[in-house]
Formats: structure tokens, C-alpha cells, sequence
């Protein structure tokens, strides 16, 4: 019973919460990832990231991502992209091209969809889908799994206040 109350008590935050989708704003997420499987092998894999992205227009965020990874072995990554948001309902999909280094190195197409859940107008709760597809070895450098991150979104006008 608990968890159902916490569900819907963060699905009542996320819904009051007004969304931060306007050109102009800055977005900083910290993540956890991997959880997932690879192509080859089911390996237990666990990562962690930094995003920093940027609202080009309403919706549109261009966004880069560096992470590590461990399964079975250290691997290090270098993404660049981009993400759109859809501001009524919280859904976002994200596609990109990363580098990934995990004693070979893997040219990447990176496709995500994920959800936003705001825990206050600034900070919020980002849970996502991943696929990692390799171009030069679909083999062994495929891979799909979840991210859970926390995202900060912050403009102008926010950054004014904290200093103030």
C-alpha cells in the first residue's frame, strides 16, 4: 500500500510542477545507468554520466554526456545529441552519436525515450529507456538497459536569484 501511495503522491508533484521546456534554458543531470543487456552477453553492467544540455528552442535541447561504465571490464564514453521534450505530457526522446572506448572502441547511434517527474520546478526525477547500437561491431558493441538520472533545469533569471 505504501508503494502505491508514493507513486501517485510523485505523480501528483510531477503534474503541479511547471516544466522548464523554454528556449533558453540550462540543464545539468547527474545518472545512474546500465542495468541492462548487451548483444552478446548478459552481463551485469553499472555506469555513471554527467549531462549538460541547452534549450535551443521550446522543447529542443542540444545536449552532451560523458559517463563510465563497468561490465567486466572499464569502458568510457563520449556523447553528443540531442532531446526533445513534449512539455504536456513529460515524455522525452533523445537520439545521438557516441564514442565509446572499452578496450576497442565503438562508433555508437544512441536512441532514448524517457519520462520527467518533477520533484519541484527546478529539480526533477528522469528515468529512461537506452539502445546503444555500434556501427563498426554490432556484435559486441550493442547495448540497451535503463538510466535513472536527476536533472536540474535552471535560465538566466535562476542563476540571478541563487546569487543574489
Amino acid at each position: 500500500m505504501k508503494k502505491y501511495f508514493a507513486i501517485l503522491l510523485l505523480a501528483v508533484v510531477s503534474l503541479g510542477a511547471n516544466a522548464q521546456f523554454e528556449k533558453g534554458t540550462h540543464y545539468t543531470e547527474a545518472s545512474v545507468s546500465g542495468f541492462g543487456i548487451g548483444v552478446k552477453d548478459n552481463k551485469f553492467n553499472i555506469g555513471i554520466g554527467a549531462s549538460q544540455g541547452y534549450f535551443v528552442a521550446n522543447g529542443w535541447m542540444l545536449l552532451g554526456r560523458m559517463g563510465y561504465q563497468y561490465n567486466g571490464f572499464h569502458s568510457a564514453l563520449v556523447q553528443g545529441g540531442f532531446r526533445y521534450s513534449f512539455q504536456k505530457f513529460g515524455l522525452n526522446l533523445g537520439a545521438g552519436i557516441q564514442y565509446e572506448h572499452r578496450g576497442a572502441d565503438y562508433i555508437q547511434l544512441c536512441h532514448q525515450v524517457g519520462y520527467t517527474f518533477y520533484l519541484n520546478h527546478w529539480i526533477s526525477l528522469e528515468p529512461a529507456l537506452y539502445c546503444d547500437l555500434a556501427l563498426n561491431d554490432v556484435k559486441y558493441g550493442t547495448s540497451a538497459g535503463l538510466k535513472i538520472g536527476i536533472g536540474l533545469y535552471y535560465g538566466k533569471k535562476d542563476i540571478k536569484k541563487v546569487f543574489k
